[in-house]
């Protein structure tokens, strides 16, 4: 078997990434009259859009590059947040509208690695009742090193899209999320390290006297963007929390992880002491009969760095979460529960905290729940309500109380850990001149800085802990419990090690193995590993089907199934089980049959770990999961690794196990490891190998401890054999490029060196004599020792350099079995070298390890062969593995050499090529003048070579290209391995093999004709028809009227209307459109290189570099290149082949291919445009240009460069004159032009254009889809169709082409329909020749290939994609046309004239002061899309009381268009320092606003209308027709074109109604017949009917005081006259009662 192990850690490694961004567009956005920008965040990194005006739907077409470098799980935890902001400038930061996050680990999950064309809805997690904020349209990448991303074609922004259909949202999220609030309650911290417990400790108490735990911790949560903290417990090694942090987020969450780091806070700079990660995909599921994200209380472990106090913790990036933990750092009493909220009523509809809410009884203070924890998305005010909320509604005040600790930790009961150490071998030798020991920890227990051994019953602070320390006190064994002072050994003793070799050293155990025993104190929830144990066998148990294919194995499972859920839902009552457990048991089956991780996320027993210690220092270690080794009485929840003897490899912690460090093995240890409960100790020694005795502390008057070391009396004897056959695709450990490898094979304590071997083939045996191992005879058949092999590579000066290593099992027999079939012999098997995490080639090898019995080897298979008494026996592979020769002919085609660099600073002259293959092989003849030609003059050579039968033993075929220099001396330039000959054998005829290929088949011919004349129905342009509802008839297409460019948009679907420049009113057919290929990738990815007889091979020379991308670094290595070609095939050939007409011996397999003599050719080079350039200057765009450089023509268009743009158009074609083979490769660069300075290359693109001009698939110039002398399709290779089929059927010797009558053509017994053409019929043939027998291959179409551009410095990451294609034309034939005309089309000049006529139903505004009448004074205010600072306004209406507005106001566009792209082209200078103008594509759309003027503040914004003037609803007649639904609901509504209608009245609804009419002209016919703006000449309009406001000055005042008496103060009057009235009657009462009384008085 093949043990997978991998020694340099593949966690916390940086690696090179790129989001690319794409912000295309923004719509529906809330709130009025905006300027929006989108602001693009990944962590740190922020960048902007530009800001468009005065719009709700702003276009942008903005892309934006982030380049990392940094670890994979910090790049997929990173948030990406796209926001919208309003109002943003230099001065202030502007109001954010909404945002929309999601982690980048969520879009590099995605296929393809990306999410093109989708919209992100916003939300403001400030107001979370507000709904949706709008949408942004954006395109999102994430490239990690050497991913390839398949960018679908730019489509016509344009059209509608789907919005809710089209949402920003991996698969399976719903389109609604709701809100939810993320519950997360820390209660507190165990087993903290003892901090600043050196210098600083000392010296504070020699000056203070304090003594004080040395450490305030806290927790730190991150969670989507958001961070909260708990308060700082001072001086705490045990801190008690008991706080909660509330998220508010969207569920489910597009963000996976929340982050908790427990952190010691510092005046200086906060340290963390350990990171735990929550995985919500792991404690919810989204199924039908899922749950909530749920946890806890659990505890769980964090692992960091070593508990070695120093002043410098040099593996402190452990610590903050990169990387595997070395050490156990805290543990963390934690719960988190989710809440979803409905936000259109304060009751909760679902909740996952039923279980902990109670009453309050309190106030919060005593129990330390902490409410003003803020946390991001939470603002201060939002959480202000949310406490008074809480106050109110006691469901949501949680108390944390005692039972929730009595329910969450279960009960504490005493565990117990054995370990011996049968073996340590392979240790460094950097550290074998000191003593070594071996230290095993669980927890804190075990560790000597510590101290920890067992917890105390006092002393300890809360209620929860005192229910703790009864626990533990009540369930501990009697025989512990007599036994106080019981001390644990958790370390070997010292030993110093012995040489094993001149590379490592082992410890001289012999008989005596040392143990090691540590009792700790857990909660037990060993269910928890129990149930992970039972997944991982019956995963295991179901590989085993899926390779054996039994029925009776698939009944085991099946009984193992259920068995399984009898298992499982023991213990249902036992203390301590939450919520998630009872979830996750649902969920078990499910998880086996996705061979899913078993790891639960609620921890119990934390990992155990091995640490070397040399002279006291920390050296390597091992981490040895819990679950692994934990005992049960029912097998099936035994760990795997429980009561066995395991090879485990020590590592390096943290970086330094990176690199060439990272390579070495530390140690490896054979260890037995055993955990259980206390009380279920009295079979841990059970599994132990037999023979042994128990070496005991002598305790007098106490019971015995178990053995601190074990003396075997007893040994099993085996013998070892090596067969080592071959190995292949090594590491060039040379700088020559080569090896001369030798391997070293250790097993046990013993090890072997193979000799060095010049070439990287080995036949051989070795034998490890009376190896001792320790197990049972059950365990060492099932899992026997593991054999490591390394390959060295021997230098004549200073020491051998590593290769590679790999690991292997042998096959066991033991005494009593027999050596035969079908275990024995063993096979011959490939086992993968690794240097590092890097591939480094494979070994063929067997491993046989035969048991010797009491007779001795006399019971072993013989060996036949003298033996080397120092070193074992050093053999041939023995007959029965070695595998069946046969006599096998290998031919090689020499071609030639290409793109030699120089050697040792001499240019390679006269270079020759040697092939050998298993010790034969065959020169080439030399190349008299490299320089001059570099092919060589003979073509084809063989030789013969005895091989293996069996394919996958064949060794490799090596390449070398020496250069022959004065004086007879060699000088070696480069080489190549080629591992698999298996596509050079050569198939015979009878299966349809192709004579003249080397490969004998014909690999494309499945290919089939994706294109041509009536082929491709363009569905486009038939959705727009129908949809708009026009008349179905067609007129036939009018060939004139078409350019390259309209068959180009065709082609790629993203032409919404085929229509020539001058505009028409008859739209053309698309269907009747002839159309070329677009291929998405190079033409090299669909046709194999072009290899389909000439191959390249790749010559290497210098080191392999140590990047973890060899293929990357081989880049560097890379020499020059091998052009020929392999056939391979067993001899004697049968004579049938030999005796076909034309056969030339002195060619062999090599038939029919052309003479490799210099040839002139016209290399004609196509370029399109780009997309995605990398940006090259700091305002994020680039200035790009074309420079193309073959052989020693050098092309730079440096004048035409296009400014500011990424997605640039070129539209160019050069021609160059070439010489084959001189003149092979083509580079394509793309440039940023730069004022100051040399220009930057952006990318380049590299096309071996000799394989295309020999290729079989004729890619010297594509196949047209139909054939025409003129117009836009017209036919560009000098040779007509005709003359091209009859050289393919001379090369072929193919019987034809026969013309028939009727449009018949017949081709080797094919025939072939057409138009009765002789050229139409010989075109037919060429699109269909893969179905020609024997000699057929899909033939290149007319084609626009697209090419990824890569820079040096940026290897395997793509800086953008170029469209292009490539002609060549042999100059000895006809020449060829003028080139095509690919010149980007000129934007067509029109003029867009509006009239606004009137408005009606306006919005009225304002209010009178004195009238109290609503009135608005309107105005309209007009734009195109990208032209705001062209905006223009109506004059105003003024006092409008009814909304109504009369204009007769016209507004005159002019702007440029492409019709092809419905765009308008807009060309202006980014800024007033911009050095010329930047050109910029924007939807054709008018905005209409109304506006309500003021005379001394802001005018007020009332409405707006955006009509898309290539399909807008037709407007109504009247104004009562005149309804919203006429922009909500447009599916429904008719649509029209501006370009088609030319000329539209009607009414369209804003807020509101506006009368409008739309003319559209072109450029001259608005020359001819000019209008002016507003109501100017010429061609004025009439002045509005407006209503007189004349006497308006005279009827205010009346109307005014009437409005203050009878509306506005009403009341008030009627008090104020009868007051008066009042005051009036008092005062003639007063003025006549003094006469009154004296009439009286006097009696009057």
């Amino acid at each position: 078997s093949k043990p997978d192990i991998k020694m340099e850690p593949s966690a916390g490694r940086p690696m090179d990434y790129q989001v690319s961004v794409t912000v295309v567009e923004a719509r529906q956005l809330v709130g009025l009259n905006m300027d929006p920008v989108v602001c693009v965040e990944i962590g740190d990194d922020k960048k902007y859009t530009s800001m468009k005006e005065s719009t709700n739907c702003p276009y942008y077409n903005e892309y934006f590059v982030f380049d990392f470098h940094v670890p994979p799980d910090v790049m997929f935890d990173k948030i990406l947040k796209l926001s919208v902001i309003h109002s943003k400038n230099l001065l202030r930061s502007g109001t954010l509208v909404g945002s929309f996050k999601m982690d980048v680990g969520t879009i590099y999950t995605q296929p393809e690695h990306q999410f093109y064309h989708k919209w992100a809805a916003l939300s403001d997690p400030e107001d979370i009742t507000a709904g949706c904020k709008g949408y942004i349209k954006c395109d999102i990448a994430v490239v990690g090193k050497g991913d390839n991303i398949k960018t679908p074609h730019k489509a016509n922004e344009s059209d509608e899209d789907d919005i809710e259909g089209n949402l920003l949202l991996p698969e399976g999220v719903p389109a609604e999320r709701q809100w939810a609030r993320y519950y997360l309650k820390i209660y507190r911290a165990e087993g903290l390290p003892r901090m600043n417990t050196s210098i600083m400790a000392n010296v504070k108490k020699a000056f203070i006297g304090d003594n004080k735990d040395l450490v305030d911790p806290y927790i730190q949560v991150q969670f989507a963007g958001q961070k909260g903290k708990t308060t700082i417990q001072k001086s705490s090694y045990e801190p008690i929390w008991n706080e909660q942090i509330v998220f508010t987020e969207m569920f489910p969450p597009l963000c996976k992880r929340m982050k908790l780091q427990l952190r010691d806070a510092d005046k200086v700079n906060d340290v963390a002491i350990g990171t735990h990660f929550l995985d919500l995909r792991k404690i919810s599921n989204e199924g039908e009969k899922g749950f909530l994200p749920t946890l806890g209380p659990a505890w769980v472990n964090m692992y960091g760095s070593t508990r070695d106090y120093t002043l410098m913790d040099e593996y402190q990036e452990l610590n903050e979460g990169l990387g595997e933990g070395v050490s156990f750092r805290a543990r963390l009493l934690i719960s988190l529960g989710l809440e979803l909220l409905d936000t259109s009523s304060p009751e909760i509809t679902c909740s996952t905290e039923h279980s902990l809410r109670v009453r309050l009884k309190m106030p919060f203070a005593k129990f330390g729940v902490d409410w003003s924890r803020n946390v991001g998305g939470v603002g201060k005010k939002q959480f202000c309500g949310f406490r008074d909320f809480a106050k109110k509604n006691s469901r949501l005040g949680v108390v944390l109380t005692p039972l929730c600790f009595q329910s969450a930790t279960g009960k504490v009961e005493e565990f117990f850990l054995f370990g011996s150490f049968l073996e340590a071998t392979m240790i460094d030798r950097k550290i074998g001149d000191k003593p070594i020991s071996f230290e095993v920890t669980i927890g804190n227990y075990g560790n000597e800085t510590d101290g920890v051994y067992k917890p105390k019953g006092k002393g300890r602070k809360g209620s929860g802990d005192e229910e703790e320390s009864e626990l533990i006190q009540n369930s501990s064994d009697e025989e512990i419990d007599d036994d106080p002072d019981l001390a644990a050994v958790a370390s070997t003793p010292p030993m110093k090690p012995v040489i094993t070799d001149r590379n490592y050293f082992h410890l001289p155990y012999f008989e005596r193995k040392p143990c090691i025993y540590i009792k700790s104190w857990w909660q037990d929830h060993r269910r928890r590993l129990y149930n992970a144990n039972i997944i991982d066998n019956l995963a295991d148990k179901l590989a085993m089907v899926v390779d054996a294919v039994e029925r009776s194995m698939m009944c085991v499972c099946c009984c193992d199934s259920s068995q399984y859920l009898a298992l499982a839902n023991k213990d249902q009552s036992q203390s301590g089980r939450t919520r998630l457990d009872r979830e996750r048991l649902k969920l078990c089956l499910a998880e086996v049959v996705r061979h899913s991780n078993t790891s639960h996320p609620q921890h119990s027993v934390p990992d155990v770990f091995i640490w070397m210690l040399s002279n006291g220092k920390r050296m390597a270690y091992a981490r040895v999961p819990s679950k692994d080794i934990l005992f049960s009485s029912v097998d099936e929840e035994t760990g795997k690794e429980c009561g066995k003897v395991k090879t485990v490899f020590l590592r390096i912690p943290g970086k330094k196990g990176f690199g060439p460090a990272g390579w070495t093995v530390q140690a490896k240890l054979e260890v037995y490891l055993w955990l259980g409960l206390n009380r279920q100790r009295k079979d841990y020694l059970s599994g132990l190998p037999n023979g042994f005795e128990e070496n005991k502390l002598s305790r007098p008057g106490l019971p015995p401890s178990p053995p601190i070391s074990l003396t075997y009396m007893m040994k099993q004897i085996f013998q070892l054999r090596v067969h080592m056959y071959q190995a292949r695709s090594l590491f060039a450990a040379d700088s020559t490029g080569l090896s001369d490898p030798f391997a070293r094979v250790f097993f046990s304590t013993q090890s072997q060196v193979t000799e060095v071997r010049r070439r990287t083939t080995t036949r051989l045996l070795m034998v490890f004599e009376n190896v001792e191992l320790f197990g049972t005879a059950v365990e060492l058949r099932d899992d026997p020792p593991i054999i490591v092999i390394e390959i060295y590579d021997q230098d004549t000066v200073g020491k051998a350099d590593f290769m590679g290593r790999t690991f292997a099992k042998p096959v066991v027999k033991m005494a009593d079995e027999h050596y035969g079939p079908p275990r024995f012999p063993p096979q011959l098997e490939y086992y993968q070298i690794y240097r590092g995490n890097c591939t480094a080639g494979e070994m063929l090898a067997a491993f046989e390890l035969l048991q010797i019995g009491p007779n001795g080897k006399a019971d072993l298979p013989p060996i036949d062969g003298p033996t080397d008494f120092d070193r074992g026996p050093i053999l041939p592979v023995p007959l029965g593995i070695r595998p069946v020769l046969s006599k096998y002919r290998i031919e090689v085609l020499f071609w030639g050499l290409r793109d030699l660099k120089r050697v040792n600073l001499a240019q390679v002259d006269r270079p020759r090529v040697d092939i050998e293959c298993a010790g034969k092989g065959v020169q080439s003849a030399l190349i008299p003048n490299y320089k001059k030609n570099p092919n060589f003059s003979t073509l084809v050579k063989w030789f013969e070579v005895d091989l293996p039968e069996n394919e996958l033993l064949h060794p490799p075929l090596n390449i070398r290209v020496v250069d022959c220099r004065a004086f007879g001396r060699y000088t070696l330039v480069g080489s190549h391995a080629v591992t698999s000959m298996r596509k050079f054998i050569y198939r015979p005829p009878d299966k349809q093999a192709n004579n003249w290929s080397s490969s004998g088949r014909s690999d494309y011919g499945a290919y089939t004709v994706p294109y041509g004349a009536h082929s491709v129905p363009y569905r486009a342009h038939s959705k727009k028809r129908k949809k708009g509802g026009e008349d179905p008839e067609e007129d036939e297409l009018d060939e004139s009227m078409l350019d390259w460019w309209s068959k180009y948009f065709v082609s790629i679907e993203t032409l919404t209307e085929v229509r020539p420049p001058p505009i028409s009113d008859t739209p053309l057919r698309a269907q009747n459109m002839q159309q070329g290929k677009v291929y998405p990738k190079e033409l090299e990815a669909e046709f194999g290189n072009f290899e389909d007889w000439l191959h390249v091979f790749n010559l290497y020379r210098g080191k392999s570099g140590d990047d973890e991308d060899q293929n990357m670094a081989d880049e560097d290595r890379l020499i020059g290149k091998f052009k020929g070609s392999l056939c391979m095939y067993k001899v004697p050939l049968s004579e049938d082949f030999s005796r076909e007409s034309g056969f030339d011996a002195s060619m062999g397999m090599f038939q029919n291919i052309p003479h490799n003599d210099p040839i002139n050719v016209l290399v004609r080079v196509y370029v399109i445009r780009a997309t995605d350039l990398h940006p090259a200057d700091i305002n994020g765009k680039a200035d790009p240009y074309i420079a193309i450089k073959l052989g020693k023509s050098d092309i730079k268009d440096k004048e035409n460069y296009i400014s500011k743009q990424l997605n640039p158009l070129f539209g160019k074609s050069f021609d160059i004159e070439a010489t084959f083979p001189m003149d092979s490769t083509l580079t394509v660069s793309i440039f940023d032009w730069d004022m100051v300075g040399t220009d930057d290359l952006i990318g380049e693109t590299r096309v071996d254009l000799e394989n295309r001009y020999f290729s079989k698939h004729r890619a010297t110039c594509g196949v047209a889809s139909n054939y025409a002398i003129h117009g836009y399709n017209v036919w560009r290779d000098p040779m007509k169709p005709s003359h091209v089929l009859a050289k393919l059927c001379k090369e072929g010797k193919l019987d034809g082409p026969h013309y028939g009558p009727g449009g018949r053509v017949k081709v080797a017994n094919r025939v072939f329909m057409a138009d009765d053409v002789v050229e139409h019929l010989a075109l037919t043939v060429l699109r269909h020749w893969e179905d020609i027998p024997k000699v057929g291959c899909k033939l290149i179409p007319e084609h626009v290939e697209t090419r990824p551009l890569l820079h040096p410095d940026k290897p395997g990451i793509e800086q953008g994609r170029i469209e292009m294609w490539v002609d060549m034309f042999p100059k000895e034939m006809t020449a060829p046309g003028p080139a095509l005309d690919i010149s980007p089309r000129k934007p067509k000049k029109f003029e867009l004239r509006v009239i606004i006529w009137n408005t009606d139903e306006v919005v009225l505004e304002d209010d009178d002061i004195f009238t109290g009448e609503k009135s608005s004074d309107i105005f309209v205010r007009g734009w195109l899309k990208g032209q705001q600072e062209d905006k223009q306004d109506t004059d105003v209406h003024y006092h409008s009381i009814t909304g109504e507005g009369n204009f007769n106001w016209r507004f005159v566009y002019p702007f440029d268009y492409l019709m092809a792209e419905e765009k308008i082209v807009i060309s202006k200078k980014e800024s007033m320092f911009a050095w010329d103008e930047t050109e910029y594509k924007i939807p054709a759309r008018l905005n209409l606003q109304v506006w309500d003027a003021d005379h001394f503040s802001a005018d007020d914004f009332l409405g707006a209308i955006e009509l898309d003037l290539n399909r807008f609803p037709r407007g109504a007649k009247t104004p009562k027709q005149c309804t919203i639904e006429m922009v909500t609901n447009e599916a429904e509504m008719p649509m029209v074109s501006i370009f088609k209608q030319k000329r539209i009245k009607g009414w369209w609804p804003f807020v509101g109604k506006v009368e409008a009419e739309l003319h559209l002209m072109t450029g001259e016919e608005a020359e001819k017949g000019p209008v002016g703006e507003g109501r100017n000449e010429p061609e004025p309009l009439e002045k509005p009917n407006r209503p007189d406001i004349a006497l308006l000055w005279f009827l205010t005042p009346f109307k005014a005081i009437k409005n203050l008496l009878c509306n506005q103060y009403r009341w008030l009057t009627i008090k104020i006259v009868t007051a008066l009235l009042l005051l009036a009657l008092f005062g003639v009462f007063l003025y006549n009662m003094p006469g009154y009384m004296v009439k009286k008085m006097l009696g009057a």
